[in-house]
């Protein structure tokens, strides 16, 4: 969930906000129609099985990725993908754990180096930090459709076939689906949130269009929507802060064709010694967090 900021903005952060909102309003639209243009015509075939780019960012969780995000990928109905794990300069064994798993569709890339990106509040690691890592995936990818899951995520073995096959049915560029999640020992279905609504505090409608959007583990979309990068200043803002949402409401105001599966395809779980998922997961274990993901500037 969103959750309120708790500093005060500085009159750097209104300046970068208000520019790249400019920005981004300007130039999005503007892209997204010449993508359209120049690639919509290779997905008119709804009854292909084409490539699809499957991408994991991941920071020293390399067991916890061995156990959860892998196996699952590999596990897939539908085979055809290629899988970028992007490390965000990992010193654990990311890459060596990596290196055992004799398939050719993986692809490792550890980032050279980690250095400062935001002040490394636990707030801000939770708000921004995968997104050097995620934007490098983008700039990998070779498949027609992407897929996004993180290294702690697990998909159900339908989870790529049920989307595809979705997203080609409806002619859709952007599909997302329900999440099973826990916390507190408690499993529930999490449905998404709707835009507009006041989840993402958009109070004008856009072609008058309402979709939900679910969990960034079931992102599922066309590869000619990879122009549109996650904001390494996401966590400057007043309000969807959160670098996937941010990103997320930018597609859906440029008029990016997105709808919703009503199907679990996924499960959101706590990660070894946590009680639940998210931001109070974050909050829980803080010490913990700022240790972990402190910067460092290893050339």
């Amino acid at each position: 969930m969103e959750d309120k900021i708790t500093r005060k903005r500085t009159f750097s952060d209104c300046l970068i906000c208000g520019y790249n909102n400019f920005r981004y309003s300007a130039i999005e639209p503007m892209e997204l129609m010449l993508a359209r243009f120049k690639n919509e015509h290779f997905y008119k075939n709804s009854d292909e099985d084409p490539l699809i780019s499957v991408f994991t960012p991941t920071y020293n969780r390399g067991s916890l990725f061995i156990e959860r995000a892998l196996p699952s990928v590999l596990a897939q109905t539908y085979k055809k993908f290629e899988y970028i794990i992007v490390g965000d300069c990992c010193t654990d064994n990311t890459s060596e754990l990596v290196a055992k798993i004799k398939d050719p569709r993986i692809r490792f890339y550890n980032l050279p180096k980690r250095g400062y990106r935001y002040p490394p509040t636990v707030e801000n690691h939770w708000l921004a930090g995968p997104v050097i890592a995620n934007n490098k995936a983008l700039q990998m990818v070779k498949g027609k459709w992407i897929a996004r899951i993180d290294d702690d995520d697990v998909w159900t073995p339908d989870h790529l076939e049920k989307l595809l096959r979705f997203a080609q049915t409806g002619n859709h560029e952007f599909v997302s689906a329900q999440v099973t999640q826990e916390r507190y020992g408690e499993r529930t279905v999490c449905d998404g949130h709707v835009v507009p609504s006041s989840y993402y505090k958009i109070n004008k409608l856009v072609n008058e269009r309402y979709v939900r959007i679910g969990g960034t583990l079931t992102w599922f979309h066309r590869s000619y929507l990879k122009f549109f990068k996650y904001n390494i200043n996401c966590w400057r803002k007043s309000w969807n802060r959160v670098n996937d949402v941010d990103v997320a409401t930018r597609m859906y105001k440029a008029g990016v064709r997105m709808d919703f599966l009503r199907k679990p395809l996924a499960l959101y779980l706590p990660r070894p010694g946590e009680k639940t998922v998210g931001f109070d997961a974050y909050k829980n274990t803080k010490d913990d967090k700022l240790k972990h993901f402190e910067f460092n500037n290893n050339e």
